[in-house]
Formats: structure tokens, C-alpha cells, sequence
């Protein structure tokens, strides 16, 4: 599972050029499944994303988490993450988990998270999707 965070002030998806999802002030998550994913992760990866401390406290420290702020978070799949660009110029996508597998095993991580009792949104699974944020920082963490 690889998960790319970014800090927002507000986000955005369509799909369809219908808007699906929106969030104000929190995470917008994008979450690459790859294969032989262990489970076991998604309880770890759910905790460190709420409790995960880049949002500013009143001296100007990244000292808040997603919980302290009561933020949001939208939460999008992204196999594209899983792309080994290491031989020629077309990547390839060999580590992704299939997708049948990939939308179940997002589901789960996605339950998990909501969990923690926030707000929390997703996308389309498989759906060509357009995300508008407004990144606040900009703040961007690779788990």
C-alpha cells in the first residue's frame, strides 16, 4: 500500500462533470493497492492518517492532527502509484493489484478510516475522475 497525503484547505471531485465528493479543511489521500496487500496494514495506515500531525497549532508548528482540527478527508484510488517507469518510457503497472481485489481491499481501508468518526469522502473506483484542491502549504507526505 503506498498512500500519498496532502494538506488542503478545500477539495473537489467530479466525475462525469457531476461533482461526487467535496471536503473543506483536512487530507485528500491518494491510496495505491499493490499486490499480496496485507490487511493488518490498513489498521496501522487508518491510525498514523488521523493522528498524523502536519496541520499548524497557534505557534505556527505542524503540531495538529486531522482529529485535533476536525478536518475532512477524500480518499481516492490510485493505481497509478504502483508505476515502475524503470525500463523505457511507458510505465508499466506489474505491482498494482488487480482491480477487483484493489476496490475490496480499498473499501476495507476506507472503513477502517471512517472508523475514527470523521468525515470522510471518496471517489468513483475505476472512474476517470478531476479533483480540484486547494493545497494548503503545500504540505505533501509519502507513506
Amino acid at each position: 500500500m503506498k498512500l500519498v497525503i496532502q494538506r488542503v484547505n478545500t477539495a473537489s471531485l467530479s466525475v462525469d462533470g457531476k461533482e461526487i465528493s467535496k471536503i473543506n479543511k483536512g487530507l485528500v489521500v491518494f491510496v495505491g493497492i499493490g499486490k499480496e496487500e496485507k490487511e493488518e496494514k490498513f489498521l496501522t495506515y487508518a491510525k498514523k492518517l488521523v493522528n498524523l500531525r502536519i496541520f499548524e497549532d497557534e505557534n505556527g508548528k505542524m503540531n495538529l492532527s486531522l482529529l485535533d482540527i476536525k478536518g475532512e478527508m477524500l480518499i481516492v484510488s490510485q493505481f497509478t502509484l504502483f508505476a515502475d517507469t524503470s525500463h523505457g518510457n511507458r510505465p508499466s503497472f506489474f505491482d498494482a493489484e488487480k482491480p477487483e481485489k484493489a476496490k475490496q481491499l480499498f473499501d476495507e481501508f476506507v472503513t477502517k478510516v471512517k472508523e475514527y468518526a470523521l468525515v470522510v469522502k471518496t471517489g468513483v473506483f475505476g472512474a476517470d475522475m478531476k479533483i480540484n484542491q486547494e493545497n494548503d502549504g503545500p504540505v505533501t507526505i509519502i507513506i
